[in-house]
Protein backbone atom coordinates (compact mmCIF):
# COMPACT_ATOMS: atom_id res chain seq x y z
CA UNK A 1 0.00 0.00 0.00
CA UNK A 2 0.91 3.31 -0.74
CA UNK A 3 0.13 6.86 -0.08
CA UNK A 4 -1.93 8.42 -3.65
CA UNK A 5 0.00 11.61 -4.10
CA UNK A 6 -1.56 14.37 -1.43
CA UNK A 7 -4.59 12.82 -1.30
CA UNK A 8 -4.74 10.85 1.61
CA UNK A 9 -6.02 7.75 -0.28
CA UNK A 10 -3.75 4.25 0.66
CA UNK A 11 -3.75 2.00 -1.92
CA UNK A 12 -2.73 -1.33 -3.57
CA UNK A 13 0.05 -0.20 -5.99
CA UNK A 14 -1.96 -2.53 -8.72
CA UNK A 15 -5.59 -1.01 -9.29
CA UNK A 16 -8.08 -2.13 -11.73
CA UNK A 17 -8.76 -1.02 -15.43
CA UNK A 18 -12.64 -1.07 -16.21
CA UNK A 19 -12.62 -1.47 -19.89
CA UNK A 20 -12.70 -4.81 -20.44
CA UNK A 21 -16.18 -4.89 -18.24
CA UNK A 22 -18.09 -3.83 -21.37
CA UNK A 23 -17.00 -7.80 -22.81
CA UNK A 24 -18.09 -9.59 -20.02
CA UNK A 25 -21.41 -10.23 -17.77
CA UNK A 26 -22.82 -9.01 -14.56
CA UNK A 27 -22.47 -12.33 -13.16
CA UNK A 28 -18.72 -12.42 -14.23
CA UNK A 29 -18.15 -8.71 -13.27
CA UNK A 30 -18.99 -9.49 -9.67
CA UNK A 31 -16.53 -13.02 -9.38
CA UNK A 32 -13.84 -10.10 -11.15
CA UNK A 33 -14.76 -7.49 -8.25
CA UNK A 34 -15.04 -10.95 -5.28
CA UNK A 35 -11.33 -11.42 -6.39
CA UNK A 36 -10.25 -7.74 -6.41
CA UNK A 37 -11.49 -7.56 -2.91
CA UNK A 38 -9.48 -10.90 -1.84
CA UNK A 39 -6.10 -9.62 -3.59
CA UNK A 40 -6.57 -6.69 -1.47
CA UNK A 41 -6.56 -4.52 -4.60
CA UNK A 42 -8.65 -1.24 -3.78
CA UNK A 43 -8.38 1.17 -6.15
CA UNK A 44 -11.10 1.01 -9.82
CA UNK A 45 -10.92 3.05 -12.61
CA UNK A 46 -13.71 3.23 -15.42
CA UNK A 47 -15.28 6.01 -17.04
CA UNK A 48 -18.19 7.77 -18.95
CA UNK A 49 -16.87 6.41 -21.71
CA UNK A 50 -17.19 2.65 -20.60
CA UNK A 51 -20.84 1.88 -21.69
CA UNK A 52 -21.89 -0.45 -19.13
CA UNK A 53 -18.73 -0.43 -16.76
CA UNK A 54 -19.66 2.02 -14.74
CA UNK A 55 -22.91 0.22 -14.02
CA UNK A 56 -21.89 -3.38 -13.74
CA UNK A 57 -19.25 -1.61 -11.03
CA UNK A 58 -21.96 -0.21 -9.23
CA UNK A 59 -24.31 -3.48 -8.69
CA UNK A 60 -21.01 -5.34 -8.16
CA UNK A 61 -19.77 -3.08 -5.66
CA UNK A 62 -23.25 -2.84 -3.45
CA UNK A 63 -22.56 -3.56 0.60
CA UNK A 64 -18.59 -2.91 0.20
CA UNK A 65 -18.10 0.47 -1.24
CA UNK A 66 -16.34 1.76 1.23
CA UNK A 67 -13.48 -1.12 0.78
CA UNK A 68 -12.98 0.66 -2.54
CA UNK A 69 -11.58 4.18 -3.82
CA UNK A 70 -13.77 4.38 -7.12
CA UNK A 71 -12.40 6.59 -10.14
CA UNK A 72 -13.86 7.36 -13.03
CA UNK A 73 -14.15 10.37 -15.91
CA UNK A 74 -15.95 12.10 -18.74
CA UNK A 75 -15.12 13.39 -21.96
CA UNK A 76 -17.28 16.13 -21.23
CA UNK A 77 -15.50 19.80 -21.96
CA UNK A 78 -18.33 22.07 -21.25
CA UNK A 79 -19.89 22.96 -17.88
CA UNK A 80 -23.31 21.47 -18.08
CA UNK A 81 -22.20 18.42 -19.41
CA UNK A 82 -19.66 17.38 -17.02
CA UNK A 83 -22.10 18.64 -14.16
CA UNK A 84 -24.65 16.08 -16.27
CA UNK A 85 -21.79 13.18 -16.54
CA UNK A 86 -20.89 13.33 -12.56
CA UNK A 87 -24.94 12.87 -11.91
CA UNK A 88 -24.94 9.77 -13.94
CA UNK A 89 -21.31 8.42 -12.50
CA UNK A 90 -23.01 8.93 -9.24
CA UNK A 91 -26.09 7.04 -10.32
CA UNK A 92 -24.32 4.56 -12.19
CA UNK A 93 -21.77 3.59 -9.10
CA UNK A 94 -24.37 3.81 -6.68
CA UNK A 95 -22.53 5.93 -4.71
CA UNK A 96 -23.22 9.55 -2.89
CA UNK A 97 -19.33 10.56 -3.91
CA UNK A 98 -16.82 9.49 -6.41
CA UNK A 99 -12.91 9.42 -4.56
CA UNK A 100 -11.55 10.67 -7.96
CA UNK A 101 -13.12 11.86 -11.02
CA UNK A 102 -10.95 12.76 -13.74
CA UNK A 103 -10.79 14.61 -16.94
CA UNK A 104 -10.93 11.85 -19.59
CA UNK A 105 -8.07 12.17 -22.45
CA UNK A 106 -7.64 15.86 -22.86
CA UNK A 107 -5.57 16.73 -25.96
CA UNK A 108 -3.08 18.99 -26.01
CA UNK A 109 -4.68 21.70 -28.32
CA UNK A 110 -7.68 21.91 -25.87
CA UNK A 111 -6.04 22.14 -22.65
CA UNK A 112 -5.95 25.78 -22.38
CA UNK A 113 -9.89 25.90 -22.94
CA UNK A 114 -11.13 23.77 -20.39
CA UNK A 115 -11.19 26.21 -17.12
CA UNK A 116 -13.61 28.56 -18.74
CA UNK A 117 -16.99 29.77 -16.86
CA UNK A 118 -18.77 27.48 -19.05
CA UNK A 119 -16.01 24.87 -19.02
CA UNK A 120 -15.70 21.03 -17.37
CA UNK A 121 -13.19 22.15 -14.62
CA UNK A 122 -15.58 24.33 -13.12
CA UNK A 123 -18.19 21.99 -12.61
CA UNK A 124 -15.40 19.53 -10.95
CA UNK A 125 -14.57 22.32 -8.70
CA UNK A 126 -18.02 22.68 -7.77
CA UNK A 127 -18.97 19.19 -7.20
CA UNK A 128 -15.61 18.37 -5.13
CA UNK A 129 -17.09 21.44 -2.63
CA UNK A 130 -20.23 19.49 -2.37
CA UNK A 131 -18.93 16.75 -1.68
CA UNK A 132 -19.80 14.76 -4.07
CA UNK A 133 -15.96 14.19 -5.55
CA UNK A 134 -13.33 14.15 -3.49
CA UNK A 135 -10.47 14.81 -5.76
CA UNK A 136 -10.09 15.96 -9.32
CA UNK A 137 -7.78 14.53 -11.88
CA UNK A 138 -6.56 13.92 -15.88
CA UNK A 139 -6.38 11.77 -17.97
CA UNK A 140 -4.58 12.34 -21.56
CA UNK A 141 -2.44 10.95 -24.01
CA UNK A 142 -0.63 13.28 -25.53
CA UNK A 143 2.68 14.33 -23.18
CA UNK A 144 2.02 18.40 -22.62
CA UNK A 145 -1.20 17.93 -21.34
CA UNK A 146 -0.05 16.07 -18.43
CA UNK A 147 3.51 18.42 -18.24
CA UNK A 148 0.67 21.22 -17.71
CA UNK A 149 -1.31 19.69 -15.61
CA UNK A 150 1.57 18.42 -13.14
CA UNK A 151 3.04 22.43 -13.23
CA UNK A 152 -0.60 24.09 -13.17
CA UNK A 153 -1.36 22.58 -9.46
CA UNK A 154 -5.29 22.41 -10.58
CA UNK A 155 -4.91 18.81 -10.80
CA UNK A 156 -4.49 16.29 -8.05
CA UNK A 157 -3.56 13.31 -10.33
CA UNK A 158 -2.55 12.22 -14.01
CA UNK A 159 -3.11 9.34 -15.76
CA UNK A 160 -1.02 8.20 -18.80
CA UNK A 161 0.66 5.46 -21.03
CA UNK A 162 3.28 3.67 -19.64
CA UNK A 163 4.84 0.76 -19.85
CA UNK A 164 7.84 -1.11 -21.25
CA UNK A 165 7.70 0.70 -25.11
CA UNK A 166 6.11 3.83 -23.87
CA UNK A 167 8.01 5.31 -21.03
CA UNK A 168 8.07 8.76 -22.95
CA UNK A 169 6.37 10.06 -19.28
CA UNK A 170 9.33 8.86 -17.41
CA UNK A 171 10.14 12.56 -16.34
CA UNK A 172 6.67 14.25 -15.84
CA UNK A 173 6.01 11.10 -13.47
CA UNK A 174 8.88 11.86 -11.55
CA UNK A 175 8.24 15.57 -11.40
CA UNK A 176 4.55 14.75 -10.36
CA UNK A 177 5.50 12.61 -7.68
CA UNK A 178 7.39 14.63 -6.04
CA UNK A 179 5.09 17.26 -6.38
CA UNK A 180 2.72 15.56 -4.45
CA UNK A 181 0.69 14.74 -7.30
CA UNK A 182 -0.58 11.01 -7.91
CA UNK A 183 0.66 9.04 -10.96
CA UNK A 184 -1.57 6.39 -12.28
CA UNK A 185 -0.18 4.61 -15.71
CA UNK A 186 -2.71 3.00 -17.91
CA UNK A 187 -1.92 0.84 -20.71
CA UNK A 188 0.88 -1.31 -18.84
CA UNK A 189 0.68 -3.86 -21.48
CA UNK A 190 0.48 -1.66 -24.36
CA UNK A 191 -2.87 -2.56 -25.09
CA UNK A 192 -2.18 -6.47 -25.12
CA UNK A 193 0.37 -5.81 -27.63
CA UNK A 194 2.97 -7.03 -24.58
CA UNK A 195 2.11 -11.13 -24.32
CA UNK A 196 4.28 -11.44 -20.79
CA UNK A 197 1.95 -9.90 -18.08
CA UNK A 198 4.18 -10.33 -15.60
CA UNK A 199 7.45 -8.71 -16.91
CA UNK A 200 5.46 -5.75 -18.20
CA UNK A 201 3.83 -5.53 -14.03
CA UNK A 202 7.31 -5.83 -12.60
CA UNK A 203 8.76 -3.21 -14.90
CA UNK A 204 6.31 -0.46 -13.86
CA UNK A 205 6.23 -1.09 -10.30
CA UNK A 206 10.34 -1.23 -10.13
CA UNK A 207 9.37 2.36 -10.61
CA UNK A 208 8.76 3.77 -6.96
CA UNK A 209 7.53 7.39 -8.69
CA UNK A 210 4.64 5.34 -9.97
CA UNK A 211 1.56 5.18 -7.44
CA UNK A 212 -0.18 2.83 -9.08
CA UNK A 213 -0.81 0.47 -12.77
CA UNK A 214 -4.34 -0.36 -13.53
CA UNK A 215 -4.38 -3.31 -15.88
CA UNK A 216 -7.45 -4.12 -17.26
CA UNK A 217 -8.97 -7.41 -15.93
CA UNK A 218 -11.77 -9.68 -16.77
CA UNK A 219 -11.25 -12.76 -14.99
CA UNK A 220 -10.32 -13.62 -11.36
CA UNK A 221 -7.21 -15.63 -13.00
CA UNK A 222 -6.17 -12.10 -14.85
CA UNK A 223 -6.18 -10.39 -11.18
CA UNK A 224 -4.08 -13.05 -8.92
CA UNK A 225 -1.31 -12.90 -12.00
CA UNK A 226 -0.90 -9.29 -11.77
CA UNK A 227 -1.23 -8.92 -7.56
CA UNK A 228 1.01 -11.49 -7.55
CA UNK A 229 4.25 -9.40 -8.99
CA UNK A 230 3.69 -6.71 -6.41
CA UNK A 231 5.85 -8.80 -3.96
CA UNK A 232 8.33 -9.53 -6.09
CA UNK A 233 8.72 -6.44 -8.20
CA UNK A 234 12.59 -6.44 -8.35
CA UNK A 235 13.96 -6.89 -11.98
CA UNK A 236 16.34 -8.84 -12.66
CA UNK A 237 18.99 -9.67 -15.73
CA UNK A 238 17.15 -11.96 -17.24
CA UNK A 239 14.39 -9.73 -17.08
CA UNK A 240 15.97 -7.17 -18.36
CA UNK A 241 17.01 -9.32 -21.40
CA UNK A 242 13.64 -9.72 -22.40
CA UNK A 243 12.55 -6.55 -22.16
CA UNK A 244 15.36 -5.00 -24.50
CA UNK A 245 13.62 -7.85 -27.06
CA UNK A 246 10.37 -6.68 -26.62
CA UNK A 247 11.38 -2.89 -27.21
CA UNK A 248 13.45 -3.70 -30.77
CA UNK A 249 10.25 -6.07 -31.58
CA UNK A 250 7.48 -3.91 -31.00
CA UNK A 251 9.36 -0.49 -31.43
CA UNK A 252 6.27 2.58 -31.20
CA UNK A 253 4.53 1.95 -34.18
CA UNK A 254 1.95 -0.40 -33.00
CA UNK A 255 -1.63 -0.22 -32.09
CA UNK A 256 -2.55 0.24 -28.26
CA UNK A 257 -6.33 -1.47 -28.48
CA UNK A 258 -7.76 1.50 -26.94
CA UNK A 259 -10.53 1.71 -29.53
CA UNK A 260 -10.49 5.72 -30.19
CA UNK A 261 -10.91 4.79 -33.90
CA UNK A 262 -13.87 3.21 -33.83
CA UNK A 263 -16.82 2.73 -35.32
CA UNK A 264 -15.34 2.92 -38.61
CA UNK A 265 -17.92 4.06 -41.29
CA UNK A 266 -17.74 0.89 -43.42
CA UNK A 267 -17.39 -1.78 -40.66
CA UNK A 268 -13.70 -2.63 -40.20
CA UNK A 269 -12.68 -3.87 -36.77
CA UNK A 270 -9.54 -1.84 -36.57
CA UNK A 271 -7.66 -3.48 -33.42
CA UNK A 272 -8.90 -6.55 -34.36
CA UNK A 273 -7.04 -6.64 -37.61
CA UNK A 274 -3.57 -5.55 -36.08
CA UNK A 275 -4.14 -7.98 -32.95
CA UNK A 276 -4.52 -10.96 -35.46
CA UNK A 277 -1.59 -9.53 -38.01
CA UNK A 278 0.59 -9.39 -34.59
CA UNK A 279 -0.38 -13.06 -33.56
CA UNK A 280 0.20 -14.27 -37.25
CA UNK A 281 4.29 -12.38 -37.62
CA UNK A 282 5.43 -12.27 -33.49
CA UNK A 283 3.92 -14.97 -32.04
CA UNK A 284 3.73 -17.95 -34.89
CA UNK A 285 0.36 -18.71 -35.03
CA UNK A 286 0.09 -18.46 -38.80
CA UNK A 287 -2.84 -20.52 -39.77
CA UNK A 288 -4.88 -19.40 -36.37
CA UNK A 289 -4.68 -15.90 -37.01
CA UNK A 290 -5.46 -16.06 -40.97
CA UNK A 291 -8.82 -18.25 -40.16
CA UNK A 292 -9.60 -15.58 -37.30
CA UNK A 293 -9.11 -12.81 -39.71
CA UNK A 294 -11.24 -14.60 -42.46
CA UNK A 295 -13.83 -14.89 -39.84
CA UNK A 296 -14.27 -11.17 -39.56
CA UNK A 297 -16.15 -10.79 -43.28
CA UNK A 298 -17.12 -6.98 -43.79
CA UNK A 299 -14.99 -6.10 -40.90
CA UNK A 300 -11.00 -7.28 -42.53
CA UNK A 301 -9.00 -4.72 -43.40
CA UNK A 302 -9.41 -5.12 -47.36
CA UNK A 303 -12.94 -3.55 -46.64
CA UNK A 304 -10.84 -0.28 -45.76
CA UNK A 305 -11.81 2.66 -48.52
CA UNK A 306 -8.90 4.57 -47.01
CA UNK A 307 -11.61 7.57 -45.69
CA UNK A 308 -9.01 8.48 -42.79
CA UNK A 309 -11.44 9.14 -40.39
CA UNK A 310 -9.82 6.77 -37.80
CA UNK A 311 -6.38 8.48 -38.17
CA UNK A 312 -8.05 11.87 -36.90
CA UNK A 313 -9.29 10.13 -33.42
CA UNK A 314 -6.31 8.11 -33.05
CA UNK A 315 -4.48 9.57 -29.75
CA UNK A 316 -1.02 8.19 -30.83
CA UNK A 317 -1.15 9.29 -34.64
CA UNK A 318 -0.78 6.32 -35.85
CA UNK A 319 -0.77 5.68 -40.09
CA UNK A 320 -3.91 3.50 -39.43
CA UNK A 321 -4.57 3.53 -43.16
CA UNK A 322 -1.15 2.08 -44.09
CA UNK A 323 -1.24 -0.24 -41.22
CA UNK A 324 -4.09 -1.61 -42.69
CA UNK A 325 -2.78 -2.14 -46.06
CA UNK A 326 0.16 -4.26 -44.16
CA UNK A 327 -2.07 -6.38 -42.39
CA UNK A 328 -4.08 -7.16 -46.39
CA UNK A 329 -0.60 -8.05 -47.45
CA UNK A 330 0.28 -10.29 -44.27
CA UNK A 331 -2.89 -12.12 -44.09
CA UNK A 332 -4.59 -12.20 -47.67
CA UNK A 333 -1.53 -13.65 -49.40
Amino acid sequence: MREFGKTGMQIKRVGFGGIPIQRISQEETNKVIDELEKCGVNFIDTARGYTVSEEYLGNALKGRREKFYIATKSMSRDYESMKKDIEISLKNLQTDYIDLYQMHNVKPAEYDSIFGEDKAYRALVEAKEAGKIRHIGITSHGLETVEKAVESGKFESIQFPYNIVENQADEIFQKAHEKGVGTITMKPLAGGAINDGTLAMKYILSKDYIDVAIPGMDTPEQVRENTAVIDNATLTEEDNAKIAKIKAELGTNFCRRCEYCLPCPQGVIIPQNFLLEGYYTRYGLQDWAVERYNALGDGKASNCVECGECETRCPYELHIRDMLKNVVKVLEK
